[in-house]
C-alpha cells in the first residue's frame, strides 16, 4: 500500500516504514502529525482517486527531526563591470517516519 502526498509544494510517494525529509513542519520532535492533502492511495492494485474518498484519508506519521539542509552557494556575476555577490541559503527540513496509511 502506498500514497501520494503533497506537503511543501512538492509531492511524494510514501509507504508504511518510509522516512522522507520535506520542509518544516511546526510540529515537535517525537510528535505524530497527519498530511491530509493525499493526491492517490494504491491498496492492492485498488487505486483511488476520487475527491470525496480521498477527503476522508490520512497518512499517520512521527517527527524525527528537525534540522537544516545542506547550504545552496549563489553566485552572481556580469562580465567587464565587476559585479560579484555570493549569498548563500540553508533550507530547514523536517525529517518524518509513515506509521500509518487510511484509506
Amino acid at each position: 500500500m502506498f500514497a501520494v502526498i503533497a506537503t511543501g509544494g512538492k509531492q511524494y510517494k510514501v509507504a508504511v516504514g518510509d522516512e522522507l525529509e520535506i520542509e518544516k513542519l511546526d510540529a515537535e520532535v517525537d510528535s505524530s502529525v497527519d498530511l491530509r492533502a493525499i493526491m492517490l492511495v494504491d491498496d492492492n492494485d485498488e487505486v483511488t482517486t476520487n475527491a470525496d474518498a480521498l477527503d476522508k484519508a490520512s497518512v499517520s506519521a512521527t517527527v524525527v527531526g528537525q534540522y537544516m539542509g545542506d547550504k545552496v552557494r549563489i553566485f552572481k556575476y556580469r562580465n567587464k563591470t565587476g559585479y560579484r555577490r555570493k549569498t548563500g541559503h540553508r533550507q530547514p527540513i523536517t525529517r518524518i517516519r509513515v506509521d500509518s496509511i487510511s484509506a
